[in-house]
């Protein structure tokens, strides 16, 4: 008998992202709706698709006339969506995309509704980024379908938030000046835990209308929590409380110390001042799901980022689309300024596409990686992501990725593109395209791409031409000049990568052998 077809929405973000392969596990028939299908497509095996397993559909709750096909002939739905970390008032956009999503749904003839929502007394005053996960909830059981309300507090996982920015702490504080919230009671939980909780209450129809808090079996404060990453890590660090720090500095700091932008530290942060821990049992008594204690949960984290075992990260949710004249070719057009790169080499496009596909990270940006540094920090100090994002996987890109500062608008072979999402007064992509030229070489054509707003974006782009005209230059001298002199150890890397690792598993909550990187040539 065939399984039910079930409807992940925010299926490219943190919880989603991982939901899904675990549903296509267990033979569920899974339609994703994304505002940028083009992030998800080749993210899971082809096989699935070739049998109709999975279908990945556009779909945006804050365009109702969207949600019609996308919750058509659906048995249940994850409403997995939140605003936060975007511009504007984020509560306000949860509470009308719950409203119109609920309304979907009772149309389409949904049988059940399943969010993820936060921890929280509701009798006490929260955070706002607390009330309005209530809220939403509570507009979404406003409509006709039966809704399954899971609440968590902090999830602990190879690359959520949560995680990343206790590590980031961890790691780089051997001194740590926190405000009282440090010692604020929490319950976090393992992220395959939640997907389990997810999972069992997807198929347990005493769910519906109900609201169940899970959680992990420790209460520990944010202070025991680091102190545990520490010790797991073998650091010694200092923790003092100190009175005067306010959520919105401690957010600024954050952005500064860790990859957490302020637009998101400060929302969780806030969070930090309300107890979130589960007041009952009804979840484990109901789903019992078996729970992974906090050390073993830190534990399972670091063996899986260690070993490069980080299958979705906080900051693969998405906002804005690549706009129609940039799609495929770009072409210039009125407002667009264009910085082209064009360098000739003997290399193989294997080579060329293994250069370009490392860029990033660890690696850096092949020339004058203090510049690029120096770029983010500026970045960071206005509140921007700046470049401690770093990247998913040191060679490895899908859309949707984040590469520092940069968003993986497209990636195939023979092109990579990247659309900025450093602060900027305009809109700005990076392209590389490798071209096979007719006397069997090849030309690697590096683009720079910028729609500038108005006077302060003109100014930014021209100001900056120094850095247009050294920097673009050099990276694409330095991509061209490594791979060709990665071409003539082809025989030596082809012995090593038959020790690379293995496909990741679903959660990334495995240990494997972690891969030797290479660097690139730098000036």
């Amino acid at each position: 008998m065939s399984h039910p077809r079930i409807l992940v929405s925010g299926a490219t973000g943190y919880v989603g992202g991982r939901l899904v392969p675990l549903l296509l596990q267990r033979g569920y028939q899974v339609r994703c709706m994304v505002r940028e299908p083009r992030h998800l497509l080749g993210r899971w095996a082809q096989d699935t698709v070739r049998i109709g397993q999975i279908e990945i559909v556009y779909g945006d709750v804050l365009e109702p006339e969207s949600l019609t096909v996308a919750l058509s002939d659906v048995d249940s739905a994850y409403y997995l969506i939140h605003a936060m970390g975007k511009s504007g008032d984020y509560a306000e956009r949860d509470r009308i995309g719950a409203a119109n999503f609920a309304k979907a749904a009772a149309e389409a003839g949904v049988g059940r509704i399943l969010y993820l929502g936060g921890l929280g007394r509701r009798d006490h005053k929260n955070s706002k980024h607390l009330e309005s996960r209530h809220e939403t909830g509570d507009v979404l059981r406003s409509g006709t379908v039966p809704v399954t309300e899971l609440r968590a507090a902090a999830i602990v996982g190879s690359g959520s938030a949560s995680f990343e920015m206790m590590r980031h702490l961890a790691e780089k504080l051997p001194i740590m000046v926190s405000p009282k919230w440090i010692n604020t009671r929490t319950q976090p939980i393992l992220i395959t835990d939640a997907l389990e909780y997810l999972i069992a209450a997807l198929e347990c129809p005493e769910a519906a209308d109900r609201v169940l808090d899970i959680g992990g079996p420790d209460i520990l404060t944010y202070r025991q929590m680091i102190e545990v990453y520490a010790h797991v890590r073998r650091l010694k660090r200092w923790i003092f409380v100190v009175p005067i720090l306010t959520p919105r500095i401690s957010a600024y700091w954050i952005n500064l110390v860790t990859p957490i932008p302020a637009s998101i530290a400060f929302p969780l942060i806030e969070g930090l001042r309300s107890e979130t821990i589960v007041e009952n049992d009804d979840a484990q008594q109901l789903l019992k799901v078996p729970l992974t204690p906090f050390r073993q949960a830190v534990e399972r984290a670091v063996a899986a980022t260690d070993n490069l075992r980080v299958p979705t990260r906080w900051s693969d949710a998405v906002e804005g689309a690549i706009p129609e004249s940039l799609d495929q070719t770009p072409k210039p057009e009125h407002s667009l300024i264009t910085n082209r790169q064009a360098v000739p080499t003997d290399a193989s496009a294997a080579m060329l596409n293994r250069a370009v596909s490392r860029i990033g990270g660890e690696v850096g940006w092949y020339y004058a990686d203090w510049l690029w540094d120096i770029r983010g920090a500026m970045d960071r100090i206005i509140g921007g992501v700046g470049v401690r994002r770093g990247r998913r996987h040191p060679d490895q890109i899908e859309p949707g990725d984040a590469i520092d500062f940069w968003r993986v608008e497209d990636y195939r072979p023979e092109r990579l593109l990247l659309r900025a999402e450093m602060k900027v007064p305009g809109r700005a992509w990076l392209e590389f395209r490798i071209v096979s030229r007719t006397d069997g070489t090849r030309e690697l054509i590096q683009t720079a791409y910028f729609i500038p707003r108005g006077f302060w974006g003109y100014a930014y782009w021209y100001g900056s031409m120094p850095f247009h005209i050294f920097v673009f230059s050099g990276m694409a001298h330095n991509i061209v000049r490594w791979a060709e002199q990665q071409e003539r150890l082809e025989p030596v890397e082809t012995e090593a990568e038959t020790h690379s690792p293995t496909a990741s598993s679903s959660d990334g909550e495995e240990n494997s052998e972690k891969p030797e990187a290479e660097s690139p040539p730098r000036k």
